[in-house]
């Protein structure tokens, strides 16, 4: 799995819009939208973030490991 599947499922699953998510990471929508289609990489200040948002492992976020495990 890509991480940009990842980071929608995970959204998904927080019952989050994309709208919600960016103002997380203080981009805007359109730009948060390029990271789940993998068109733009995502900055490692962003995983870090989203990691400790969805209380999950960079290693799960990037899809090198396929169970969750959480930080905290």
């Amino acid at each position: 799995m890509y991480f940009y599947q990842r980071l929608r499922d995970l959204r998904e699953d927080a019952d989050m819009s994309q709208l919600e998510i960016a103002n997380l990471l203080n981009i805007s929508q359109q730009h948060y939208s390029m990271y789940e289609s993998g068109k733009r990489e995502l900055p490692m200040h962003h995983f870090i973030t989203l990691a400790k948002y969805y209380n999950v492992s960079i290693d799960y976020l990037v899809g090198l490991i396929d169970t969750p495990k959480k930080l905290y």
